[in-house]
């Protein structure tokens, strides 16, 4: 609803001609005036229709806020459709105002000009600060649930396991035995039973390290990153975007935040299960995206595409996207409310190029995750699709099965629920059996004619493309939330838990074993490069080994009189070494450079996110 709200010497209004729409009303109701009076113009709209009595009650509340300031009993509500370009169906329209009017009634004088009829209007506005004043009001109560995830709660899923080779078994007739995690997984996706109950150990690892926090100052699921947490971060955000770079993909731009009553966009919101963020702002419903789909989409419809750039790719880090979880399902950064999103579009010319792409996103998300640090082993897979395409393409989905040489979870409906008829997601199943989507492609078969993108084709002719959603890391705090889980599976196991080298806050640390030390320790940070520090504190050369292990970090190089002499360094290696079993080796400068070289070749570079110094950091926990 839209409201703009005038304080008036007098309103005086005159019926002349109905509508089509116009409610039918005695001939002394086709004049009024009003004097001393809030003048409430009022236009219902589209979204009131889903909760009405809600609407009422917000409109009475602003109504009579504004009356109560301005010191008047009198209120003419005056239907003005000229407010909203989104208006609702006129009996709606009708029933809110007679609503309103009814609700007021008690404790104010309320006049209701006719709905539906030309009117003439003389208003005299008094010109005080709180004379003229406008709102735009939902119900607070009101909820936008998409179509899709009301669809979601109805679809009727078949579950199954595909071994390799294409054989499919019902779950519950499936051997589980040696497939523990995919056991778990499937529990998790057949029971929908999303809601956390305990705090998952990642938590501790996140604030542990100093990487991130809760932030007590917003919403439920946003948080804060601390300068190491930050830097990982980065690191992967820049690794994911070179990837799709490499695959092809252009790298673009879109807003965060779009009209929820644009037509496509309104239409799209339905087929997507997530809840959204709404805003009202300027006469408009906003809503905060939740991933780059609608500009991508909006950029596709603007284009002129021949055939020659097909596959087109276009791609987006999203920072950030936004979805509403439910409450209970947020923890750490497991499930958020503000994610980081790397989104690729790729618009294919057919259903055959489709499935190819598909297949080559498919590949590309396994070497993605290799690299973060998350082999298969560490996620299950699952496979989406409808019965039609998988009769129709039975060979390339057995396929898809064979590429992780294991056991995948299918989920087959009967008719298509969403956009896609095909999708796979790699998910990581933690340590109180929760599963999480990392890496996710979707062959989408509706969006190309909801936006209205087109490429011509060799002879000429407009087609449509087939559209594939690809996020080759799913989002970049999941990625981190599944490291950390994963390292503390390992030390649970008895191993020592590290990020990889080239995702290390600090690489290299140099632990001098006196003052006299430093100088020589400060020319190795200088000559060796990377993300090297010191740790130049006040402490026993054993209380900053056992904290550098805390740190997780990949080398640490003492340097004391025996070091000074040979030119060498006593370095452990964090990769190499066991719980109370470090594993100490003797390297030149030359040696442990070359390592580094190795170990981060073709992966993303930043330097030390602190100062070089541990005396000189501060303490964020």
């Amino acid at each position: 609803m839209q409201l703009l709200l005038i304080h008036s010497d007098y309103i005086e209004y005159e019926a002349q001609r109905p509508t089509k729409f116009a409610e039918k009303i005695e001939d002394s109701a086709k004049k009024g005036r009003l004097e001393e009076a809030l003048c409430a113009f009022i236009a219902v709209e589209k979204t009131d229709e889903a909760d009405q009595a809600a609407i009422v009650e917000q409109a009475v509340k602003e109504i009579s806020s504004v009356a109560d300031q301005v010191h008047t009993n009198r209120i003419m509500l005056y239907p003005y459709a000229h407010l909203s370009s989104n208006l609702s169906a006129p009996q709606a329209a009708i029933d809110v105002l007679k609503s309103t009017a009814d609700a007021l009634s008690g404790s104010y004088e309320i006049h209701r000009a006719p709905f539906g009829w030309y009117k003439a209007f003389t208003l005299s506005c008094k010109g005080h600060p709180l004379s003229e004043l406008s709102r735009s009001i939902h119900s607070g109560s009101q909820e936008v649930v998409s179509q899709a995830l009301k669809s979601e709660e109805k679809a009727v899923s078949y579950w199954k396991i595909m071994k390799q080779g294409g054989e499919i078994v019902d779950v519950d007739n499936f051997d589980f035995t040696a497939h523990e995690n995919l056991k778990k997984f499937a529990d998790y996706e057949i029971s929908k039973a999303r809601a956390v109950d305990k705090v998952p150990p990642h938590v501790d690892l996140m604030r542990r390290l100093e990487l991130v926090d809760y932030e007590p100052g917003s919403d439920s699921g946003n948080m804060r990153y601390y300068p190491k947490g930050r830097l990982i971060k980065s690191l992967l955000e820049a690794y994911v975007l070179e990837r799709s770079r490499e695959a092809g993909a252009m790298e673009v731009e879109t807003p965060i935040m779009y009209d929820m009553d644009h037509p496509t966009l309104k239409k799209y919101l339905d087929r997507f299960p997530a809840r959204q963020y709404q805003i009202d702002a300027e006469n408009k419903r906003l809503f905060l995206r939740f991933a780059a789909c609608f500009g991508q989409f909006l950029m596709g419809h603007d284009m002129v595409i021949s055939y020659k750039s097909i596959p087109l790719k276009m791609v987006e880090i999203t920072r950030y996207s936004f979805r509403r979880e439910q409450r209970g399902e947020l923890v750490g950064i497991r499930r958020l409310r503000a994610f980081t999103m790397p989104d690729m579009h790729t618009l294919s010319k057919d259903m055959n190029q489709a499935v190819e792409e598909f297949r080559k996103q498919y590949e590309m998300a396994i070497s993605v995750l290799n690299d973060i640090g998350l082999n298969l082993s560490d996620y299950e897979v699952a496979i989406r699709f409808t019965k039609d395409f998988y009769e129709a393409n039975k060979d390339f989905v057995s396929a898809l099965v064979d590429v992780v040489d294991k056991p995948v979870l299918i989920e087959m409906w009967d008719e298509r629920f969403f956009y896609f008829v095909l999708k796979f997601e790699f998910n990581f199943v933690d340590t109180l059996d929760k599963a999480s989507a990392l890496s996710t492609v979707q062959i989408d078969v509706e969006n190309a004619e909801r936006y209205d993108i087109s490429y011509v084709d060799e002879n000429g002719e407009r087609k449509r493309p087939i559209i594939l959603h690809c996020s080759p890391s799913g989002a970049i705090e999941r990625d981190m939330y599944a490291l950390l889980e994963k390292a503390a599976r390992e030390a649970e196991q008895g191993k020592l838990p590290m990020l990889k080298t080239w995702l290390s806050p600090t690489q290299v640390r140099i632990i001098p074993v006196a003052e006299r030390h430093q100088a020589r320790a400060l020319e190795i940070i200088r000559d060796l490069g990377f993300r090297v520090d010191i740790d130049d504190r006040d402490e026993t050369v054993g209380k900053k080994i056992r904290d550098a292990g805390r740190e997780w970090i990949p080398y640490v190089a003492v340097i004391g009189d025996e070091e000074l002499a040979s030119g060498s360094m006593t370095v452990t290696i964090r990769a190499e070494s066991m719980p109370k079993a470090p594993a100490k080796v003797s390297l030149s400068l030359d040696d442990l450079r070359n390592r580094l070289q190795v170990e981060t070749k073709g992966m993303p570079y930043k330097g030390l996110p602190l100062s070089v110094r541990l005396s000189e950091r501060p303490k964020f926990l």
